[in-house]
């Protein structure tokens, strides 16, 4: 899920996944809403502490 070649710079609508327009997480290019974020997390290599 790295950055695409010619991807707009800006806000984008929303999420990639599901295209909910809340709780977006937009660092590191990521652009997944805060529940497809918690689905796909472990699976790209983020973990949870605590």
């Amino acid at each position: 899920m790295a950055r695409d070649h010619g991807e707009a710079i800006g806000r984008t609508i929303g999420c990639r996944r599901c295209g909910r327009k809340r709780g977006m997480i937009r660092r590191h290019g990521l652009r997944l809403c805060r529940q497809c974020f918690r689905d796909i997390g472990p699976d790209i290599g983020f973990k949870k502490y605590s």
